[in-house]
């Protein structure tokens, strides 16, 4: 069955790269609608873009997707995340600026927020994309594949010179709620060169203490420290969730990142898709539908989230 919201929710607050406030307004939509932004003030052209992989444009600090009118939305992937952890599969998201707020750099907020509006089950189908044979894609040390499993699970690996960070592994299946009380209040890291580096450059306007973990050598700068020791993989895990949520349909299949980031897992999905032999659609049965990220999902899993 397919998943809606059972009433609009919204969220406020200001955007990480441009630093501009804006106001998200997430709507219930019929089955079959998808996932799709509307931009609010725009008006003159095609305003309406759908959260799907061929509209990605590929950048290394955030997912931006763009329509043919040359409209776009940018740092989707946070509530793209929660999205698929919540199992919601139609939504009209209205927003009024260029880019999806950063709240606290993680999707806890809107998790809290899906839950409450609550998650409506639908009188259609759902389809899930199931990996049928390896696929991979590179750049420089880092790599990124999907390999044929029965549900989705999400390996990733990361390695930084700095102390705090360093290297971090975990894989975790994303069945039964695990998206929820394991990953979605980890948040956005960086290191302070590259906090200095991009204000310098006028990226990441938006960015604070408040929206990100901050790092400089073995010492975490961010008021209150890390939320997990292992915050960050953690995070990039998040991240790639819901940059394979813009697949535009669950994924049944192992996620492998080694130092990937956004670009590289659009480029992925790109790969997939380029391959008829790569992939398929198939009708979600009872078990298969019990695997998926939003199955299985409870109150009482709010109470990790931060």
């Amino acid at each position: 069955m397919q998943n809606t919201l059972s009433q609009s929710v919204t969220f406020a607050g200001h955007g990480l790269h441009h630093g501009r406030p804006a106001k998200v307004v997430l709507r219930p939509a019929p089955a079959g609608h998808g996932i799709v932004f509307r931009r609010t003030d725009v008006i003159a052209v095609d305003a309406l873009v759908p959260a799907r992989w061929d509209l990605v444009i590929q950048e290394p600090l955030n997912t931006r997707i763009e329509n043919q009118s040359g409209v776009s939305v940018a740092t989707v992937e946070h509530l793209m995340a929660a999205l698929a952890g919540c199992g919601i599969h139609n939504a009209l998201i209205e927003i009024d600026g260029p880019e999806v707020p950063i709240l606290d750099g993680s999707s806890a907020q809107f998790v809290r927020g899906l839950i409450g509006a609550g998650i409506k089950s639908q009188n259609a189908p759902l389809r899930a994309i199931k990996v049928l044979k390896p696929v991979e894609v590179s750049h420089g040390a880092a790599k990124a594949s999907l390999l044929p499993a029965p549900s989705l699970q999400i390996d990733f690996s990361i390695e930084f010179a700095d102390a705090a960070i360093g290297r971090q592994s975990k894989m975790l299946s994303m069945a039964n709620g695990t998206f929820v009380r394991e990953l979605s209040s980890s948040r956005t890291f960086c290191r302070r060169a590259d906090v200095d580096a991009m204000h310098a450059a006028g990226l990441a306007l938006g960015g604070s203490y408040d929206n990100a973990v901050v790092v400089e050598g073995d010492t975490v700068l961010t008021p209150g420290g890390l939320r997990y020791s292992d915050e960050a993989v953690r995070h990039k895990m998040l991240d790639a969730l819901g940059d394979l949520y813009t697949a535009g349909a669950p994924i049944l299949g192992r996620y492998v990142g080694v130092r990937a980031g956004h670009a590289l897992t659009n480029k992925l999905l790109r790969a997939l898709f380029a391959d008829p032999k790569a992939w398929a659609y198939v009708d979600c049965d009872l078990a298969t539908a019990a695997s998926l990220p939003g199955a299985g999902l409870h109150a009482s899993d709010l109470a990790v989230v931060a």
